[in-house]
């Protein structure tokens, strides 16, 4: 188990509140009053994040937000409280793939051993939880999703209208109509994640976002389905007259309870549809209510976003494309610097270059691959990102510092010394290669990798599943690089680990020229 971070997180009337054994009562529903949420109140996020990259995921949080965070036992999942004005800003943190405002948390829950009565005591539960404030939440973060849809179709009509030749009306209107069919496929065409249940309470989902200023993410750990909802649509316009569609979404882990992650989403999820006369919809719904369950720990949530934040970047997707959430992760852990040269020499679709460039623009990245196939996807991924950039709102985007080359990893045509930093996701020898090349390639890009890294100060973040034959490349390169610290990750259900590395001052074997 992950250990607890900060202790003194604070805990508002709509929050992480304690409870004793059983499903006592909870707080009395209580906040400010009025349809509009009130923006300085203390909204308590939850966050699921890599596996492994918990603190930095509170590190960032810390820096950007300036909040504490507390790291939950069940690994992946961070806490911390900031004022509902911030949500825009938390939606904008790199390294969390999904969000929820947290209800309660219960976490010394006594469950009964017979299971009648373990999901009778998750009904009663829901009557005695403080929604009122949540529910503000959730709705002010609906207002600000809308904003950002509004002004992603301005931009749209407004980039085709520059474009068109003509001033005619008829014309403007046609282009408008193209540009907005253009979005409409652009998303349709992102590819789903497999979809299968899982000790989750719902099916779920990698749909991906392509927009990082506020993407609306859901993600593998809380069990989500596919489909974009108009979370909203009940509230704008038309006030509280229509029925607000729901699902609830139950995560459980841990083999002391008498019930399946199934069977707790159906009765709590009955007993909210009760308590708020909300019609039950486990794909176009507006409200995901999440229930997690971790051994005796309980926590009640509602999600802040719907699809995946932790493909904010890529638009062309290979066969093992990381997430960039996971990117953001290695990338921090090597602490870049102003002016430094970051190399991904096995780059695949660029997931790890491109989210570097988006957060260290002050750092050159150079990408490769030796597949021209994976160039030519990490070069449209490029390529999307600097659309993007030109349609956002008062842009004045000059580029990003981020170049993308075929070459041989055991052969980079770089000059010895300089590179600063090296972060990839090696070959797992799985779905790309095979365990037995790995013997070869392993201590040959080791060998090159330590020639372009500059001695003393030099580090990289690698990360591969091949624990075995990465370690005993490793032994063989110990005169031109030692393990600093190892970070265990789980990759699409491969246990995998990411070392950090630093390159020691032994001078490296020279390379011939190329030239």
């Amino acid at each position: 188990a992950e250990p607890g971070g900060p202790a003194g997180q604070r805990v508002p009337a709509a929050g992480m509140a304690e409870a004793g054994p059983g499903p006592g009562p909870g707080p009395a529903e209580e906040g400010p009053g009025g349809a509009a949420p009130s923006e300085e109140a203390l909204a308590v996020i939850g966050a699921t994040v890599p596996t492994g990259f918990e603190a930095t995921a509170a590190a960032e949080v810390q820096e950007k937000l300036g909040s504490a965070s507390r790291v939950s036992k069940d690994r992946g999942k961070i806490y911390f409280s900031v004022p509902a004005r911030c949500l825009p800003q938390v939606h904008r943190l790199r390294s969390v793939d999904n969000l929820f405002v947290v209800v309660q948390e219960l976490r010394d829950y006594h469950f009964k051993e017979a299971k009648e009565e373990a999901l009778k005591d998750l009904e009663d539960l829901v009557k005695k939880l403080p929604w009122t404030d949540p529910l503000k939440v959730w709705e002010l973060n609906n207002s600000l999703k809308k904003k950002k849809t509004k002004r992603k179709k301005h931009n749209q009509q407004s980039s085709a209208s520059k474009e068109k030749v003509k001033d005619d009306g008829e014309e403007e209107g046609t282009d408008q109509k193209d540009a907005s069919e253009q979005e409409d496929c652009a998303q349709a065409a992102e590819p789903a994640g497999d979809q299968g249940p899982e000790e989750t309470g719902g099916a779920e989902s990698q749909n991906g976002d392509d927009d990082n200023e506020q993407s609306e993410a859901k993600d593998e750990p809380c069990g989500v389905s596919g489909g974009e909802t108009k979370a909203g649509d009940g509230k704008e316009g038309e006030g509280d007259a229509k029925v607000l569609k729901f699902r609830v979404t139950c995560n459980r882990a841990g083999d002391k309870h008498s019930f399946t992650s199934n069977e707790a989403a159906r009765d709590f999820g009955g007993a909210v549809q009760e308590h708020f006369q909300w019609k039950a919809d486990m794909t176009n719904f507006d409200v995901e209510v999440l229930l997690n369950i971790h051994n005796n720990e309980v926590v009640v949530g509602i999600a802040l976003t719907e699809e995946s934040l932790h493909r904010r970047n890529i638009t062309h997707f290979g066969p093992t494309t990381l997430r960039s959430t996971l990117a953001y992760g290695m990338l921090r852990l090597c602490d870049p610097q102003p002016t430094d040269i970051i190399v991904d020499p096995m780059c695949g679709t660029g997931a790890i270059p491109i989210e570097g460039a988006m957060e260290w623009p002050s750092c050159y990245h150079i990408a490769g691959d030796n597949n021209p196939q994976a160039v030519k996807r990490a070069a449209n991924n490029i390529c999307s990102l600097l659309k993007k950039n030109e349609n956002k709102e008062s842009s004045t985007s000059l580029g990003i510092p981020l170049d993308i080359i075929q070459w041989d990893i055991c052969n980079l045509p770089l000059r010895t010394g300089s590179v600063d930093v090296i972060v990839t996701d090696m070959p797992f020898g799985k779905r790309i290669g095979s365990k037995k090349k790995n013997w070869d390639l392993y201590p040959a890009c080791l060998m090159e990798m330590g020639r372009i890294c500059t001695p003393g100060t030099g580090r990289a973040a690698l990360l591969t599943q091949d624990k075995k034959c990465f370690a005993k490349a490793l032994s063989r390169m110990g005169h031109i690089w030692r393990k600093n610290q190892t970070v265990w990750v789980n990759v699409g259900g491969l246990h995998a680990a990411v070392y950090l590395l630093k390159r020691t001052w032994e001078r490296a074997e020279e390379k011939r020229s190329f030239w």
